[in-house]
């Protein structure tokens, strides 16, 4: 069993100057869009209800994940509570929203990390790390010294502070971003955040200045890049043409993209008659030909 040999391209010092940074940013904290500006050093929460300690529900081999994350011997998650959106339906509500889990150190944290790669996981997976980039970035230092070499996946909402992610640029080896909604409406109606498309479309770009397209070596296994999911909706809520044409024309038509049926009414998806269903098999198929239109090929 190997491991892949890439890890983060920046030196330790560099790391441990962009931990600094990054937790002084918890005094008035502006990590991700929403800007709460609350002195998280101080006992105060904002909207993701984190305070100076990453959360974790659990960690672990994921089998579930995308084929290139997954490999042979699965992707290591790390699932944090908390979350920056506010999705009506969510999926992990009581991870993200109920905040289910455990206060760990950095040296808790890191050594999670270590069992991962020491148990021939392809990569370290952050599930939703926006909250938290300050305590990973800590949690690394620690976990770098000690070898840790395979590759670091952001799996986040999309929802991201571009000055957030340039603490990440050298750092982060693939980046797994969610692109929800093309309509910042109906991001305020089922997200509570008035400007989702704006940010996303920001943030995407971002992503791909620092890993380009999803690279995946010999064995099916990827090693770098950008690998974007959309999650269709009923009643063409998730905007998926427009969503398509974006990614096709302004990141690149070989993004690889992983188009999901999945979605199915949980937490408070009643609240709003269209979500209230699954989607039709017409509707998936629709989605499959907006990404064929646009020219893009990888995933699906």
């Amino acid at each position: 069993m190997s491991v892949s040999q890439v890890g983060t391209s920046i030196g330790l010092d560099n790391l441990r100057e962009r931990a600094v940074r990054a937790q002084d940013r918890l005094r008035n904290c502006t990590l991700c869009p929403r800007r709460c500006r609350v002195d998280r050093t101080a006992g105060e929460t904002g909207f993701c209800g984190t305070g100076t300690s990453a959360v974790v529900a659990s960690y672990g081999p994921h089998f579930g994940e995308e084929p290139p994350l997954v490999g042979r011997y699965g992707s290591g998650t790390i699932f944090f509570c908390g979350c920056n959106l506010g999705c009506i339906f969510c999926q992990n509500y009581d991870i993200s929203h109920l905040r289910r889990g455990d206060d760990l150190s950095s040296e808790e944290l890191a050594a999670m990390m270590l069992s991962l790669q020491k148990g021939g996981r392809h990569n370290i997976n952050f599930v939703t790390p926006t909250h938290v980039v300050p305590q990973i970035l800590d949690a690394l230092v620690i976990a770098r010294s000690h070898g840790l070499t395979v590759p670091l996946v952001y799996n986040c909402g999309g929802y991201e502070s571009v000055e957030t992610l340039e603490l990440l640029d050298g750092v982060i080896d693939i980046y797994m971003p969610d692109a929800k909604y093309s309509d910042n409406a109906v991001g305020k109606a089922l997200c509570n955040v008035p400007d989702y498309w704006d940010v996303c479309r920001a943030a995407l770009k971002e992503m791909q200045r620092q890993v380009g397209d999803l690279q995946i070596d010999s064995r099916g296994v990827a090693t770098r890049g950008l690998l974007v999911r959309h999650l269709v909706l009923p009643e063409g809520l998730a905007g998926t043409p427009e969503v398509m044409r974006f990614l096709a024309d302004e990141i690149s038509e070989h993004t690889y993209v992983n188009i999901m049926e999945q979605y199915r009414p949980c937490y408070r998806a009643d609240e709003d008659a269209r979500l209230r269903r699954r989607i039709t098999v017409e509707e998936f198929a629709e989605a499959l030909d907006a990404a064929r239109a646009h020219g893009l090929h990888r995933g699906f």
